[in-house]
C-alpha cells in the first residue's frame, strides 16, 4: 500500500511538471501584416518571447503564400520610390517576421531555431526590405547573412535593431571597455547604412541646426555618422594607430562637420570640434 501511495504521488507530481502551460490570447488588431509585425518588434523589445511567436506565426500564416508570390516575380531588390518598395508589403513584413524570430531565439540562447529562421530568409524572401519608421529600409537577408556569421564564429557583435542610435550607443561602449575591434564593427556599420543620408543632412544646411532639440534631432543620421567617426578616431588613437585615427578624424572634419552629438547630461556638443582638437594634438 505504501508503494502504491507513493507511486500516486509521483504520478501527480510529474502531471504538474508536464502540466501544458496556459493559452495566452493575443489581440491581433486589424490583422494586417503591418500591424502583426509592429506588435512583434514591441514583443521583442519587451522580452515577451510567446508574444513574439504569436505574432510572427500569425503573419507567416496569413501572408506567406502571397510573399512567396511577390518574390517569384523579383530578380533583385526593389529600388526607386518608397511606394514601389512598399507595393512588396506582404514579402516585406513576412521576411520582417522570420527575421524578429531569429532575433528572439538569438536572444534566448536558442541557436538552432535562430539559425532556421534567419535561413528562411535568405531561401525563401531574400529581396524583403524592413521599413525603419525614420524613413529607410534595411534588407533583412543581409542582416540574417551577419547574424549567421557572427553565430558561426561565436562573435559577441550585436547590431540589435541596426538602427543608428543603437550601433553608436554600442560603439561607445565598445570605446569605453577599450574592445577596438568592436568599436571598429559598430561604426562600420553606422557608415556602411547611413553616411549618405548623412551626406544629404550635411549640405542641406550652411550652419549648426540649433532652434530646439527636437530640431537637432532631425538629423539623426549625420549625427550619428559623425559621433560615430569621432569615437572611431578615439579608439583608434588609444590603440596606438596615430595615421588611422586622423583620417577618422579628417573625415568628420570634410563630410559631416554640422554633427552633433547628445550628452545623455541633457546637452549637444559638436564632435568635429572636438575632432579638430586632437588632429591639432597629433599633428604637434
Amino acid at each position: 500500500m505504501k508503494k502504491l501511495i507513493l507511486a500516486m504521488a509521483a504520478v501527480v507530481a510529474m502531471a504538474g511538471v508536464f502540466q501544458p502551460k496556459a493559452v495566452q490570447a493575443y489581440n491581433f488588431g486589424d490583422y494586417r501584416s503591418e500591424t502583426l509585425v509592429t506588435k512583434a518588434w514591441e514583443a521583442l523589445n519587451a522580452g515577451d518571447m510567446d508574444a513574439v511567436m504569436a505574432y510572427t506565426n500569425k503573419t507567416i500564416e496569413l501572408y506567406g503564400e502571397e510573399a512567396k508570390k511577390m518574390q517569384a516575380e523579383l530578380k533583385d531588390y526593389v529600388a526607386g520610390e518608397p511606394k514601389d518598395k512598399f507595393a512588396k508589403w506582404a514579402l516585406n513584413d513576412v521576411a520582417t517576421a522570420f527575421f524578429i524570430q531569429g532575433e528572439a531565439y538569438r536572444k534566448a540562447n536558442m541557436m538552432d531555431e535562430a539559425q532556421a529562421a534567419y535561413v528562411k530568409i535568405i531561401d525563401n524572401y531574400k529581396f524583403g526590405q524592413t521599413y525603419d519608421t525614420r524613413g529607410w529600409f534595411w534588407k533583412p537577408a543581409e542582416a540574417a547573412k551577419e547574424k549567421l556569421a557572427a553565430i558561426k564564429s561565436g562573435s559577441n557583435i550585436d547590431y540589435g535593431d541596426y538602427s543608428s542610435s543603437y550601433l553608436t550607443t554600442q560603439a561607445w561602449r565598445a570605446l569605453t571597455s577599450n574592445d577596438t575591434d568592436s568599436v571598429m564593427a559598430y561604426t562600420d556599420k553606422v557608415i556602411e547604412l547611413y553616411a549618405e543620408e548623412a551626406v544629404k543632412m550635411q549640405t542641406s544646411l550652411s550652419e549648426y541646426p540649433w532652434e530646439s532639440k527636437e530640431k537637432i534631432f532631425e538629423y539623426w543620421a549625420l549625427n550619428d555618422v559623425g559621433t560615430s567617426l569621432f569615437i572611431r578616431g578615439e579608439a583608434l588613437k588609444k590603440a596606438g594607430k596615430g595615421k588611422e585615427a586622423k583620417q577618422a578624424y579628417q573625415k568628420l572634419v570634410d563630410n559631416f562637420f554640422y554633427a552633433q552629438t547628445w550628452d545623455p547630461q541633457g546637452w549637444f556638443w559638436k564632435p568635429a570640434e572636438a575632432a579638430q582638437q586632437a588632429l591639432d594634438e597629433l599633428s604637434s
